[in-house]
């Protein structure tokens, strides 16, 4: 009996250790709109990808959920499922930060994408979009396409923390490019279209109606710009010369790129951003980044920068095969 267990000993230690996986969670929200199914689609494209290039070395589980509080219970779940990294889009972000902060209190390095955390006193990356970059952009861009004394309308997306830093850059930025442009709704007035193609359609109609000559429309989002675009049409109005919404959705992206004479500008707050958080991820487990931002005592902000895209450089960013 001894000789037996001494002769399997010897063939376990023979045999070649197999390294656990390293379980990275990605936690998004479900489509609602074109950008969180972008959000989706993007997520689990890089995800196939990264399973392909490294096999059985990462484990990856991509949850999505339709409300902040399907979210909390979906990184709860993924804490006890063992994951060693949190790449998360908060579906809003003050009922998920105390989760993601019990989280990262348990040992998980946490990737926070877009909406950052509303507690700032432990350490995580938050990976985001430039949003005031983002309005400032677009706003010396539009401003420039309009002449002496053009007029305008503006749309924001909801009344949040980024809507306001877009807005804000975008005024800046038409003040700075044309300071003889005016809002038709005065100062620095606009109404929130709530990043829907409805709404945008819904308050476009009443713009119409309102005011008899409108050169330029900037809306903040593709989505929205659709909506715009077909209330427009629908009136057949021509005064209208100029309608730019943000994000970079390849619908608009396809306008631009064939010439479309009203339609000729996007500033990207794209959706592969989701891309980039799991690559952040992957790139600490591998020690190609550091990763002593999890026991810092505030968060580590890493932006990707907002482009302007136009017919000269659209081509590049174009992902025809994406959702959006």
């Amino acid at each position: 009996m001894r000789k037996a267990l001494v002769f399997v000993l010897s063939l376990m230690i023979g045999l070649p250790l197999v390294a656990a996986p390293i379980k990275v969670g990605v936690a998004i929200p479900s489509t609602d709109h074109g950008w969180t199914g972008g959000i989706v689609w993007w997520a689990n494209k890089r995800v196939a990808e990264l399973q392909k290039q490294y096999g059985d070395k990462f484990e990856f589980t991509v949850v999505t959920s339709d409300s902040a509080s399907t979210q909390v219970g979906a990184v709860e779940n993924l804490a006890v499922k063992g994951i060693a990294y949190l790449v998360i889009l908060p579906y809003e972000s003050a009922p998920l930060t105390p989760a993601v902060k019990e989280a990262q209190k348990a040992g998980i390095k946490v990737i926070v994408v877009d909406r950052g955390l509303t507690d700032t006193s432990f350490g995580y990356v938050n990976l985001a979009g430039d949003n005031p970059g983002f309005g400032t952009i677009s706003g010396e861009w539009f401003g420039k396409q309009l002449g002496n004394g053009g007029t305008y309308v503006a749309m924001g997306g909801l009344p949040i923390v980024i809507d306001k830093q877009r807005m804000d850059g975008f005024f800046a930025g038409v003040k700075k490019a044309n300071p003889s442009a005016v809002n038709l709704l005065g100062g620095t007035k606009y109404e929130f279209a709530d990043w829907s193609t409805q709404k945008g359609l819904a308050l476009m109609e009443t713009f119409l109606q309102k005011y008899p000559k409108i050169d330029a429309v900037f809306c903040q989002d593709d989505d929205v710009l659709l909506g715009v675009q077909q209330a427009i049409k629908e009136s057949g109005r021509k005064d209208v010369k100029v309608v730019m919404g943000g994000a970079g959705s390849k619908v608009v992206m396809k306008m631009i790129m064939d010439g479309d004479p009203v339609v000729r500008a996007t500033t990207t707050y794209h959706p592969r951003m989701i891309a980039d958080g799991i690559d952040y991820a992957v790139d600490v487990a591998l020690g190609k980044k550091a990763d002593n931002f999890s026991k810092a005592k505030a968060p580590v902000s890493v932006t990707i920068p907002s482009v302007l895209l136009t017919k000269d450089n659209v081509a590049k960013y174009y992902q025809p095969d994406s959702i959006y």
